[in-house]
């Protein structure tokens, strides 16, 4: 389904190498796939995939998880190339599901450079953000009958940062590492902000606007999944392999605008976010996609494109559940 991405020349291309899986792996990045790039293959059957690779080499095998044990599951490219690559697909968020699975239990339990060093980077930054909702979650419910939890709380997560803090400064930090660091970092100090300010005004129970409104983050048991709840609506995680990104510094106005459009996304609406040129609206946009484990597609919209193109595009978004941001949308010419 992603294929309604891929430019027409590029597309034929993609479809005459099919028989040749290796010769394919350049073409994951023109719109099919958001940071994987490159693919293992097994050095005896040359159709067998055995890790991926995002743009930074970060390196991640294809696992699935088998009660509580992480088994490789390589895939095959054989059959037709749309099979194929649906099958990476579905491949790539069997792993991410898988290690999220096994982290969510580890992140208690290992110490916090064990953890963030020994998993994926999108992993290691959504155990962190477990662990904030667990505690948060806790404390605030337990408020009432106990005045001093919330400190308590306030003080672990500012433990928490510290240590992350302590782990900068070491010599020894691959490029990877220290981005991996770095994004933890920008997202836990925000947590630590929203714990601060909870704390000022006072917040005594878990269903306070104040908590609501924050992204708070679990790991369902019975529905075996990552939810995401911002407000009163609740989203999947999407296990999109996303590579060590960057992520924004969250201010109070990025808040705003994730509660906005997750209200508006639970309604089955859209939202376009207005603004100055190099605000950052796009980069909003796409960041909301980051959190919620998404792959967001970037349009420029110009005047040449008509009604044919924009339906493509929402076939194509449709069918494969992603996000799409139009660009410059008011370029578009009014009849279309």
């Amino acid at each position: 389904p992603r294929f309604y991405f891929v430019s027409d020349p590029t597309l034929l291309e993609i479809l005459s190498l099919g028989s040749d899986p290796q010769a394919v792996t350049p073409h994951f990045q023109s719109g099919l796939f958001d940071s994987l790039t490159e693919v293992t293959f097994d050095k005896a059957d040359k159709s067998k995939m055995l890790e991926m690779f995002s743009q930074q080499k970060e390196c991640v095998k294809f696992v699935k998880e088998k009660n509580g044990i992480l088994e490789p599951n390589p895939v095959f490219a054989a059959g037709n190339i749309e099979v194929w690559l649906q099958a990476l697909v579905d491949a790539m968020m069997d792993s991410m599901k898988g290690i999220i699975k096994m982290a969510n239990r580890a992140v208690s339990e290992q110490d916090l450079e064990t953890f963030i060093f020994g998993h994926p980077a999108q992993i290691s930054l959504l155990g962190v953000q477990f662990l904030w909702t667990a505690d948060m979650q806790g404390a605030l419910s337990q408020a009432k009958q106990d005045k001093s939890i919330m400190n308590k709380a306030m003080k672990k997560t500012d433990v928490l940062l510290k240590e992350m803090i302590v782990l900068t400064t070491r010599s020894t930090l691959g490029k990877n590492e220290r981005k991996n660091l770095e994004t933890v970092i920008t997202v836990h100090v925000h947590q630590r902000d929203t714990s601060e300010d909870l704390l000022k005004k006072k917040v005594k129970e878990p269903s306070d606007f104040e908590w609501m409104k924050q992204c708070r983050f679990y790991w369902r048991d019975e529905l075996n999944t990552v939810i995401i709840s911002i407000c009163d609506v609740d989203f999947e995680y999407s296990y999109e392999y996303l590579g060590v990104k960057e992520r924004l510094v969250i201010t109070p106005l990025t808040d705003i605008c994730y509660v906005t459009l997750s209200q508006a996304l639970g309604m089955f609406l859209g939202g376009a976010p207005a603004g100055p040129a190099g605000t950052g609206k796009t980069e909003t946009t796409k960041d909301m996609g980051c959190t919620l484990g998404k792959f967001v597609v970037v349009f420029n919209c110009s005047d040449q494109m008509d009604y044919k193109g924009m339906g493509k595009i929402y076939r194509g978004l449709a069918q494969s559940g992603l996000w799409g941001c139009f660009d410059e949308f008011n370029r578009i010419n009014l009849d279309v």
